[in-house]
């Protein structure tokens, strides 16, 4: 068996996180007919199918899996050490790779990576959109950002924002052809904007009062992936949406939406970033938790939970 290099196993590496030639080959700046060509002479060397391919799909084979386990934290590894080298700069400089869901990454990571990018122009930041629970080490980054999910016990939460509650609306329009519902039972009867998650399974809407607590799998012949699509639809009379307060505050005022079941509608811990607490913290991500903290500070923010601590109720990312 010919020994393969450093920059094939890269190569392998960055086929492994994406899953796909296509956007390996964007990272790596070359065509997915090159990258394919490269990963046959890395399995002609090693004299076995490190990934099952067919014209649509990239899947990793049980021995791809394990050089993935065994190289992915060594490759980390030497990204740490480089990363070290930054303490020796007046400034951090580097990439940090951050992955949100479709809502966090617009109304939070986004305004205030702008504002860190003008603090430190040594530092590039990538951000990778998804709703998909991930295993953000393995996949190479940095932190990830999410509303209310639960952590695993090695993962240290910073919070972003204050606590945010739940609001359900609808139109004037959708409520001159339906009665308000009074409790959240009567929404089982109403046409209400479902929210499937990325795993196949939909979200039940949870309300609670005066201790009483309630998870309502809502019908609908509407179905999105994307929460932030469900504000528009309701705008357009579809249905009843789920939400949170400050995305729908001027346009219940402007009375374009109507709330209901507000007194039944609960509070959730805000937007978190998250990191593993297993490997050295890299120096970009260091300053992107000071600035962020200088930043709640300078808005009297205070932290809603201690970091590091417990599990958060699993809602819509």
């Amino acid at each position: 068996m010919s020994k393969i290099n450093y920059h094939e196993l890269g190569v392998f590496l960055t086929i492994a996180r994406h899953k796909s030639l296509r956007r390996a080959a964007d990272e790596l700046g070359c065509t997915p007919s090159a990258l394919s060509h490269s990963l046959r002479v890395i399995e002609d060397r090693l004299k076995l199918r490190l990934f099952n391919r067919t014209t649509r799909s990239v899947a990793l084979t049980e021995a791809g899996e394990r050089l993935f386990g065994r190289i992915a934290p060594a490759f980390r590894d030497v990204d740490d050490a480089l990363d070290d080298l930054n303490v020796f700069r007046d400034t951090p400089s580097g990439l940090l790779r951050i992955n949100a869901a479709h809502s966090s990454s617009k109304m939070v990571l986004l305004p205030i990576v702008t504002r860190f990018l003008s603090a430190y122009p040594g530092v590039s930041v990538e951000i990778v959109v998804s709703n998909a629970l991930i295993d953000m080490v393995t996949a190479g980054f940095d932190a990830g950002i999410r509303l209310g999910e639960s952590l695993a016990q090695d993962m240290i939460a910073v919070p972003l924002t204050p606590p945010l509650r739940t609001a359900y609306v609808a139109s004037p329009d959708f409520f001159r052809r339906y009665a308000r519902p009074m409790t959240p039972e009567q929404l089982r009867e109403l046409p209400c904007i479902r929210l499937r998650f990325e795993s196949g399974r939909f979200y039940h809407w949870e309300f609670e009062l005066d201790g009483v607590k309630k998870s309502i799998d809502v019908p609908g012949r509407l179905i999105v992936s994307e929460q932030g699509l469900a504000i528009p639809a309701a705008l357009e009379g579809a249905g009843i949406a789920f939400t949170f307060e400050p995305q729908v505050t001027e346009l219940i005022e402007e009375g374009k939406l109507i709330r209901i079941l507000e007194e039944w509608c609960p509070t959730y811990p805000g937007y978190f970033l998250y990191y593993s607490g297993r490997r050295q913290l890299p120096t970009t991500l260091r300053a992107f938790i000071d600035f962020i903290r200088i930043e709640l500070e300078s808005q009297k923010n205070k932290p809603v939970i201690p970091e590091g601590t417990g599990k958060f109720p699993l809602i819509p990312c």
